[in-house]
């Protein structure tokens, strides 16, 4: 059987044809192709695109989305769409599961092959204890895993922590929120830890008059995508302003992922997945990420016993969608 599965989120639509050899076999990509989201109306219109042409009728279709997901509706969370499950079956005319992202991402840990996760940490994991997945890409995502007996693996469940309250840490942090407050009133973890929250944080910067920022830098990141081109100029060392905003961005990633790991006791190990951990690997093995991730008081001990791996492969939450939609019936979520 060939599935349609999606990965739909702020920015980009992925969206890829896949079947099995095996039901115990790997994913075997038969197409993939990328959208701009914000160029079309709906994921229908998308789908229609996507699949015109080729052939292929799906006989299932599952797709990880950025929101959360309520009687197989979404409201898209930094996307103008309105998403509903009985709309997309209708269209496509087979069984459509719809899920959180970040739980399309832990459905696809288990698709990835040798050297697709780089561990930060390695830890002491715990068999069978819960897992977590924090995601900066968009926006900011996360999830836990439980151990299942009865299926013998794990079992993702959503989350919208990423829309708890920012936890500002120092006095710097919380100088940063209080302009933050000024230009949002409520913060929440999102403003910082995520695309935009580079941006954000690079505009606060520039705003205390402390850093230059070069006619150049502002006209690069002017033409292009901004936050992207912030940190490639952090990693080169190349403007102080976009050092100093990607460490502060580093630091708060680093601290939200142990936040999570300590809120669901994730002896199991916590994943860093998205678009941007892969990009800027280099300023997450320089240590600032662990410190953050370890700096619990107390708690430290614990946390230094918790495996931190990073999933290189941007494409995990399309291959768990895949993954969702080529199992039984019975099994979908």
């Amino acid at each position: 059987m060939i599935v349609l599965a999606g990965d739909i989120g702020g920015t980009k639509v992925d969206l890829g044809l896949f079947s099995r050899t095996d039901p115990a076999g790997p994913l075997v990509e038969r197409a993939q192709a990328r959208y701009p989201s914000r160029v079309y109306r709906d994921l229908e219109s998308i789908c229609a695109e996507f699949l015109e042409g080729r052939g292929v009728s799906p006989g299932a279709a599952a797709f990880g989305i950025a929101g959360p997901i309520v009687n197989g509706r979404c409201e898209a969370t930094n996307l103008p769409w309105v998403i509903e499950q009985t709309s997309l079956a209708r269209q496509l005319r087979c069984p459509v599961g719809m899920l959180n992202d970040l739980e399309a991402t832990a459905h696809g840990i288990p698709e990835l092959g040798a050297g697709q996760i780089h561990a930060l940490n390695e830890g002491q994991e715990v068999r069978e204890a819960a897992r977590a997945i924090v995601a900066a890409g968009t926006g900011l995502g996360e999830a836990y895993m439980v151990w299942d007996a009865s299926l013998g693996r794990y079992a993702p469940s959503a989350s919208e922590g990423g829309h708890c309250d920012y936890p500002a840490r120092n006095s710097g942090e919380i100088e940063m929120l209080g302009h933050l407050i000024g230009r949002f009133g409520r913060v929440s973890v999102e403003r910082v830890v995520s695309g935009m929250g580079i941006l954000e944080i690079f505009g606060y910067l520039a705003d205390t008059g402390r850093y230059d920022v070069p006619a150049q830098l502002r006209e690069t990141i002017a033409a292009g995508d901004a936050a992207a081109e912030i940190s490639r100029a952090a990693m080169a060392e190349r403007a102080p302003i976009c050092v100093e905003t990607m460490r502060r961005f580093v630091a708060a990633y680093g601290a939200e992922a142990g936040n999570l790991a300590l809120k669901v006791m994730a002896l199991g190990g916590l994943y860093v997945g998205g678009g941007i951990a892969p990009k800027i690997l280099p300023l997450l093995t320089d240590g600032l990420f662990m410190s953050s991730f370890l700096d619990k008081g107390r708690f430290a001990p614990l946390m230094s016993r918790i495996p931190v791996r990073v999933i290189l492969n941007e494409r995990a939450a399309l291959l768990g969608a895949a993954a969702v939609a080529a199992t039984s019936p019975l099994e979908r979520h």
